[in-house]
């Protein structure tokens, strides 16, 4: 993978962020999820924090328009443009002016000014200053055919929708009533949920902090305060501080499912990053085990208990065996198992891209094992919470099923499958969550 080198460019341009942002689509394009082809362009860059921040926003919007791109390009360019940082720079473009109508309001540049830096960028790298007159015509065409060239694309379902044909028609047999809408909610943008600590802070407390400071929110779950216009994380109030933390309302949901007690002993398999971690010691002084198979990712869990003044046993181990376990059953078990991740896409839009249409069953087979390995860790009469973030019944609600019949665990009263949804009430992404309790 080539390294992003841009001496031409000023960091505060959009040039800059262009090319960065193209760089991202090749590496996913080469299969790196997002988040990971961003941290190594930025170690590679180490750009200041406006252009990383404009790097990031490029590139999110280049995979949430993708398939839109690819058929515009078709249409626009005589051959498929190489090399693929071409390709990239395009799409990452097309991402900022092909909005459809009811996209247009939240497009950040004006259009012209985007082919200008477009045509800068390519004009500043080697690999693509030979093509900076082809990335101008194909630009400035489609700015005067606009129209037409949407509506002959937006015709074609994967330029409509922006996903895999395969992952619609999954969609549509999956979900018959709400696919479109499953979909749609999956290109737009997050908003930045946070959990109010309850052991330092109440929601009423902290909506009117924020208020104070000009930072409208407002509550949409137990302890889900919802920011009227997401910010940095280092401007949230009181996040240094272990006031609140960043997590989905969907995902606040898993601790009070628990029925946690003082005193008992509790397993959080999969455990990192560690917002569920966090949320289970908040609501009481349990015996938390931690547990990944991931020692860096165990990391992240470490920093973020430290920053919440909490403790847990952090522990290096693959769920799907026992050999990290000491034989000392669990009161409660929180199994947040290995999936597609489909229900989470307007956080990942890239995942789209990445995944196949086989990654459900193999992924679910594996999930399967995890869930019977640490079933025989749960004392007779403790509770186990099954929890994934994806949309795929193979995942979910078949593989729910299946556990309790293996298991003849009781199934107690739980969400089900959540769908991804935005509105005044409820803003939260696609889980889905099961809960059993073993016999006595």
């Amino acid at each position: 993978m080539s390294k992003p080198s841009l001496p031409q460019l000023k960091p505060d341009s959009l040039a800059y962020a262009l090319v960065g942002a193209a760089h991202a689509v090749v590496r996913v394009r080469a299969g790196t999820a997002l988040p990971q082809a961003l941290a190594g362009i930025f170690a590679d860059l180490d750009p200041p924090a406006p252009a990383r921040g404009a790097i990031q926003d490029i590139a999110y919007r280049s995979m949430r328009t993708l398939g839109r791109a690819d058929a515009l390009l078709a249409r626009l360019a005589n051959k498929p443009p190489s090399p693929p940082l071409l390709h990239g720079l395009l799409c990452s473009a097309l991402g900022l002016i092909s909005a459809a109508d009811d996209e247009a309001a939240d497009m950040p540049y004006e259009a012209f000014t985007v082919v200008n830096q477009a045509v800068h960028a390519a004009a500043s790298g080697p690999d693509t200053a030979h093509a900076k007159g082809m990335v101008n015509a194909v630009l400035r065409r489609f700015l005067r055919e606009r129209d037409s060239l949407l509506a002959q694309v937006l015709n074609k379902t994967e330029a409509r929708w922006n996903y895999p044909e395969w992952w619609i028609s999954a969609m549509k047999a999956s979900y018959p009533q709400q696919w479109q809408a499953i979909l749609d909610a999956g290109n737009s943008a997050p908003p930045l949920t946070l959990r109010v600590n309850r052991r330092r802070a109440d929601v009423a407390g902290y909506l009117h902090t924020l208020a104070g400071a000009g930072m409208p929110g407002n509550q949409i779950g137990p302890d889900a305060v919802r920011l009227a216009q997401p910010v940095p994380v280092s401007r949230i109030l009181g996040f240094a501080d272990g006031l609140v933390s960043v997590q989905d309302a969907a995902a606040q949901l898993a601790a009070p499912l628990l029925d946690l007690h003082d005193g008992m002993r509790v397993l959080d398999a999969c455990a990192a990053p560690g917002g569920k971690t966090g949320h289970i010691l908040e609501c009481a002084d349990v015996a938390l085990t931690a547990l990944d198979n991931d020692a860096q990712r165990l990391l992240r869990i470490k920093d973020n208990l430290l920053r919440l003044g909490l403790q847990a046993d952090l522990r290096t181990g693959d769920a799907a065996d026992a050999e990290w376990w000491d034989k000392q059953p669990f009161d409660r078990i929180l199994a947040d198992v290995p999936c597609t991740a489909s229900g989470i896409m307007r956080r990942h839009p890239d995942i789209r891209w990445l995944r196949r249409k086989g990654d459900a069953m193999q992924l679910a087979a594996m999930s399967g094992r995890i869930l019977d390995n640490l079933w025989q860790m749960l004392r007779p009469g403790g509770k186990f919470l099954f929890v994934t973030c994806s949309l795929w019944p193979q995942e979910s609600e078949m593989q729910a099923a299946a556990f309790a019949s293996r298991t003849r665990a009781l199934r107690l009263p739980a969400p089900g499958q959540l769908l991804p949804t935005s509105g005044a009430e409820q803003d939260h992404d696609g889980l889905f969550y099961a809960l059993f309790q073993k016999a006595a």
